[in-house]
């Protein structure tokens, strides 16, 4: 069975009636998105580490909702905010980004492994500038392997 196939029978199991599907990553994996038909959405890109669309609630509101994966390979991460950043474009909607960016972006984000790198950091705070993102503040653990545990 395939990773497609295998990701088709999943959809079959939940409460959803679209499939997107992104740019699968060998058995690595790769991004997929479910959705009901009660959201208005088309898929208008994607890529291994992102999938973007297009919400609707009306004629007259659309924003961009786009789901990422950053990157885990340091060789990997300043290109993929340069390409996210190409994809938002000239964009005058709303837009949102939503995931996993893969990225620590201040040291106390860090703990243990190898040393902060400040230059990726910086590939990513230039992305949400230039992008005229917000970053929302993180509630709960710190740290998402952490299971809620006090240290």
């Amino acid at each position: 069975m395939t990773q497609r196939s295998s990701l088709c029978l999943l959809g079959v199991h939940l409460p959803v009636s679209t499939l997107a599907i992104g740019e699968l990553i060998g058995i690595a994996g790769g991004l997929a998105l479910w959705w009901t038909n009660e959201v208005n959405m088309s898929v208008i890109n994607f890529g291994k580490n992102f999938i973007d669309t297009k919400v609707s609630f009306n004629e007259e509101e659309e924003w961009f909702l786009m789901f990422i994966y950053g990157p885990p390979y340091a060789d990997e991460k300043r290109e993929f905010w340069e390409s996210l950043s190409s994809l938002r474009g000239n964009r005058s909607e709303k837009w949102c980004l939503i995931g996993d960016s893969n990225i620590v972006a201040k040291p106390e984000e860090k703990l243990g492994g190898l040393p902060f790198d400040s230059s990726q950091a910086k590939w990513y705070y230039d992305f949400i500038d230039y992008s005229c993102l917000i970053e929302l503040p993180i509630k709960g653990g710190i740290f998402t392997w952490s299971n809620q545990r006090s240290e």
